[in-house]
C-alpha cells in the first residue's frame, strides 16, 4: 500500500512539472514592428460570373450577320450562352509591406502580378478566325498587376500561432497583349473587393503565413465588340464580371 501511495505521489509530482513546462515563443517583439516588409507566393484561380442575354435579341446593339461557313444562324430569337468550361490554376507573386495601426490591426499593402487563364464555353460552336476547326472552348489568358490594400484584424497570439482575417479592396491591371482580334475582349483594369483569414505561425527568424482570399470583382469586364470576328460571342453577354481565389504563403 506504501509503495502505491509513493507512486501515485510521483506521478503527481512529474505531471506538475510537465504541466507547467510552456513552449518556447519565437519574434515575441515581431508584432510591436511599425513597419516590415516579405514577399508572397501564391496559387490562383480565375473565374466569370457571366450574365446572359436571353435570346441574344434582348441585346440591343446586336444585329445579324452572315459568316461564310457559319452552322450557327444567330437571330433575334436565338440562344446563346456561354459559361466557364474549368478552373485553371494560376500562379501569383508579390511584395508585402504591413503597418501597425493598433496592437491587432495591421493595414497591408501587396503589390504584385498574377498569371491566370479562363475557358469560356459556349452552347454553339465556337468559330474563331485565328483556328482553322471549331473550337470546343475559348481560352482568355490574363497577366495582372495586382494592387491590394488590405485590413488584417489577428486574433490573440497562441503559442508561437495566431489566426487572422482580411478585408479591403484592389486594383488590377490586365497587361496581357496580343495582336489577334480576340473573340471576347475584356477591360484592361477592374476594382475589388477583397475577404479572406489565415494562420500566421512564427519561427526563429521569420513569420510563415497561410491565407486564403477571394476577390469579387466590382465592374463589367466585358470590352468592345471585336471588329473582325464574329460578333454574336462577344453579343450574347450581358456582364462579366471577374471573381478570383489566392491561396498566399506569405514569409515576413
Amino acid at each position: 500500500m506504501k509503495r502505491i501511495f509513493t507512486a501515485i505521489l510521483f506521478l503527481l509530482f512529474v505531471s506538475q512539472v510537465f504541466g507547467q513546462k510552456q513552449k518556447v515563443n519565437y519574434l515575441t517583439t515581431f508584432d510591436e514592428k511599425r513597419i516590415h516588409f516579405g514577399f508572397t507566393l501564391g496559387y490562383n484561380l480565375l473565374d466569370f460570373n457571366v450574365a446572359n442575354y436571353n435570346p441574344i435579341g434582348e441585346n440591343p446593339d446586336f444585329s445579324p450577320g452572315e459568316w461564310p461557313n457559319d452552322e450557327n444562324q444567330v437571330g433575334y430569337e436565338s440562344i446563346v450562352r456561354s459559361d466557364l468550361a474549368s478552373l485553371v490554376p494560376g500562379f501569383t507573386v508579390g511584395i508585402v509591406s504591413s503597418l501597425r495601426l493598433h496592437t491587432d490591426l495591421d493595414l497591408r499593402f501587396l503589390p504584385g502580378m498574377s498569371f491566370g487563364e479562363r475557358k469560356l464555353t459556349y452552347n454553339i460552336p465556337v468559330y474563331d478566325i485565328n483556328s482553322y476547326e471549331p473550337l470546343q472552348f475559348y481560352s482568355i489568358k490574363s497577366t495582372f498587376i495586382d494592387f491590394p490594400l488590405l485590413l488584417k484584424y489577428k486574433a490573440r497570439r497562441i503559442n508561437n500561432d495566431r489566426p487572422f482575417v482580411i478585408f479591403g479592396g484592389a486594383y488590377r491591371q490586365d497587361i496581357s497583349k496580343s495582336a489577334k482580334d480576340d473573340l471576347v475582349k475584356l477591360k484592361s483594369g477592374g476594382f475589388y473587393a477583397e475577404v479572406g483569414g489565415g494562420w500566421d505561425h512564427y519561427f526563429p527568424f521569420f513569420r510563415f503565413s497561410v491565407e486564403g482570399k477571394f476577390s469579387f470583382g466590382l465592374n463589367n469586364q466585358l470590352g468592345d465588340v471585336p471588329q473582325q470576328q464574329r460578333p454574336y460571342y462577344s453579343q450574347s453577354i450581358k456582364n462579366l464580371r471577374s471573381n478570383i481565389f489566392t491561396l498566399s504563403f506569405h514569409f515576413e
